[in-house]
């Protein structure tokens, strides 16, 4: 037992001091250096001509929640395109998710490209708006221009515009073929709207004060004074039904007694609670890519926080909310 352990622990230690070392030189000109792809582009002279396709892919990061394993995924897709290659999917670490959201549909596996005699080479991560390092980016695909290669983004390539792959990434999701299966509780009879507050992590961040988690902090009058204006203004002729999707008790939700036709989805497993999110007439998005993701898959109307560190579309179902909750409400009646 415990040698079947030392690979994996091996593994770990290997994985963690990685990263440590991309951390430590990410800001300095030394970084690309310690790739070798970037001393294969130094040394291999100029690029030639090629008919050889090769790949682009990320990898979803395993140790993340499924919004940022999104993100991974979403950037990989993203910049396939914009470096002229053919995008190469690599599994969600849960397949469930594969699945679920259909993102590995009619795309080609990483695995079967190795298979096939393609090589995997890591590329540098770059700033998406820094010109001289996308360049480089550039210089180093080309250099294996004559080389079957799968090259795969660094950990967490940033991509903030997430919505640019917005039309394809919704023509997976609704086509896939677990949307045969499912079952929506939302009654078609009423205008259903979804209300994600984000909790569980983020309430840990407010007791030992973690910087990177009050960012995420929004307190339940943000929502109240959301909910209140957009039941206030919207224009519908459908009784009004509300779903409320995050952890806890209902007891931690006191503000929204006031509110009839409320439903707590608290105990909702994660699939059911963004399937749902997808579905509702409105959904209401927390300052979480967990509920961000739904967003851009959903057709109905998107009320959403501006101060998030993923952009938006500027489109008339999009409605962006400053910090104290309050919005154009005439946007409502779209």
């Amino acid at each position: 037992m415990i040698l079947k352990k030392i690979p994996i622990l091996f593994f770990k230690i290997k994985n963690r001091f990685y990263k440590e070392v991309v951390s430590f030189f990410r800001k300095t000109s030394f970084y690309p250096k310690i790739y070798k792809s970037y001393w294969h582009y130094l040394f291999s002279g100029k690029p030639k001509e090629s008919t050889i396709h090769n790949y682009y892919s990320a990898i979803p990061n395993p140790g993340a929640g499924i919004g940022h394993q999104m993100a991974n995924w979403i950037a990989g897709y993203w910049f396939a395109g914009q470096f002229g290659l053919q995008f190469a999917h690599i599994p969600f670490s849960n397949e469930k998710w594969d699945s679920f959201l259909g993102f590995g549909e009619k795309e080609i596996h990483v695995d079967y490209l190795v298979s096939k005699g393609y090589k995997k080479v890591r590329l540098p991560l770059f700033d998406e708006y820094n010109e001289k390092e996308i360049a480089l980016n550039k210089k180093i695909i080309a250099s294996y221009s004559n080389q079957k290669v799968v090259f795969v983004a660094e950990q967490d390539q940033s991509y903030s515009n997430q919505f640019g792959v917005m039309d394809a990434i919704k023509q997976k999701f609704h086509t896939a073929p677990a949307r045969k299966k499912e079952k929506i509780i939302f009654d078609s009879k009423s205008f259903n709207i979804a209300i994600h507050v984000r909790r569980g992590d983020i309430v840990i961040g407010q007791e030992n004060q973690n910087p990177n988690l009050l960012l995420r902090w929004q307190g339940n009058d943000y929502f109240e004074n959301v909910l209140n204006a957009v039941i206030a203004n919207i224009k519908t002729t459908k009784p009004v039904t509300i779903y409320l999707f995050s952890q806890g008790l209902e007891t931690d939700f006191p503000q929204f007694s006031q509110f009839s036709n409320l439903h707590f989805c608290l105990d909702m497993n994660a699939q059911d609670s963004f399937l749902h999110m997808v579905n509702a007439d409105l959904l209401i998005t927390s300052k979480s890519s967990f509920s961000y993701k739904p967003a851009l898959l959903s057709n109905g109307i998107k009320v959403c926080p501006n101060n998030f560190w993923h952009s938006y579309p500027v489109k008339t179902d999009w409605i962006l909310v400053d910090d104290n909750g309050t919005f154009d409400c005439n946007k409502l009646n779209i």
